[in-house]
């Protein structure tokens, strides 16, 4: 029986329970969560489950083999460095941290004693997600000309974090795992309406390798909520809609060059070749869709019995902060573009 502790209760953390708490050979012996509220709904939904307002008593119990912290983002560098100081396996809510030292040293740690770290990306474990980064691994779409992400809703505006790293690490972590790359750049712009110096729009352009650029939109002031992402290539077209019952659209759609030079086959002249637009189907290919916190649980239980090295590892939250960290500064900075990994 693995032994998962828990620190936060909020609206996500109470997934994180459900799932937890739903899966074989785990047992969840103790919470620590502040709020009152929160501390009243998990004695009256989960009474066999003890709570604290202290979490320092789940670091100090040598039965409690792994912690998961889903707290506010500004704690998360802390609470997880104390987990893996206490020799305990450590799932951490996204982002990893708030800067990319913080998260170098939990990684390093981490290896230093032997212990899982993960991240909670739950985007690439989404059965709809993977079939999008198969559908690219294997050709389908031809070349990558460019994709554009919205992540918008009249939602909870948080107070301690912008939009940008309140949402944009679902559609930064999915575009790294479905194009299994990192930007060489990036720049962004940030507004802010609600809370002077907490931008609750932001617009980001992440430049990649082989002419491969994408926009990502999130937003916690729009009238609709929309989880959308939308990947253009040569040959066809995909979107991947989180709120639509069919969340994978593939458009047999694009522009095609037709040699019209006599079979010289070179395009050196204007008059040598006509501009084609193509309109094909559209298929709403059938996905098997379970939902993806459970199957990330499952597999941080899996990985912490069976020692194996996590999908979305302490390097993966890395490369998520690396490209976050880049895009405040190009926001701090009037949206000037950025080097990924440069000051």
């Amino acid at each position: 029986m693995l032994n998962i502790a828990q620190i936060g209760c909020g609206s996500w953390g109470q997934n994180l329970i459900r799932n937890f708490f739903q899966l074989k050979n785990v047992s969840i012996p103790m919470v620590a969560e502040i709020d009152k509220e929160r501390i009243n709904y998990i004695n009256l939904n989960y009474p066999q489950i003890k709570t604290t307002n202290e979490y320092r008593e789940i670091l100090n119990e040598p039965n409690i083999d792994a912690v998961v912290v889903a707290t506010e983002a500004r704690s998360h560098f802390n609470f997880a460095k104390q987990i893996l100081e206490s020799d305990k396996h450590v799932f951490v809510e996204k982002p990893l941290s708030m800067t990319i030292k913080q998260a170098l040293e939990l990684v390093k740690l981490a290896e230093e004693k032997n212990k899982v770290i993960m991240v909670g990306h739950t985007f690439e474990y989404n059965s709809a997600v993977r079939y999008l980064k198969d559908y690219i691994k294997n050709g389908n779409l031809g070349k990558i000309y460019y994709i554009y992400s919205q992540r918008l809703n009249l939602g909870r505006i948080r107070q301690d974090i912008n939009v940008m790293w309140n949402l944009a690490p679902h559609d930064i972590s999915i575009l790294l795992y479905i194009l299994e790359k990192i930007p060489i750049s990036v720049s962004a712009k940030g507004i802010s309406y609600i809370q002077e110096g907490i931008e609750d729009i932001v617009f980001m352009t992440l430049t990649f390798e082989d002419e491969i650029t994408a926009h990502i939109q999130v937003s916690w002031l729009d009238p609709n909520k929309v989880r959308k992402m939308t990947v253009v290539g040569s040959k066809k077209m995909i979107i991947y809609d989180d709120v639509d019952e069919n969340k994978i659209h593939i458009y047999d759609k694009g522009i095609d060059k037709k040699n019209i030079s006599n079979f010289l086959g070179e395009y050196d002249d204007f008059g040598k070749f006509q501009l084609i637009h193509r309109a094909g189907d559209i298929l709403f290919p059938k996905i098997n869709f379970v939902e993806p916190l459970r199957m990330e649980c499952y597999h941080f239980v899996d990985c912490v019995i069976n020692g194996k090295k996590p999908l979305t590892d302490g390097y993966d939250g890395l490369r998520v902060v690396n490209v976050l960290e880049a895009a405040q500064k190009s926001i701090e900075k009037g949206s000037v573009e950025i080097n990924i990994g440069l000051d």
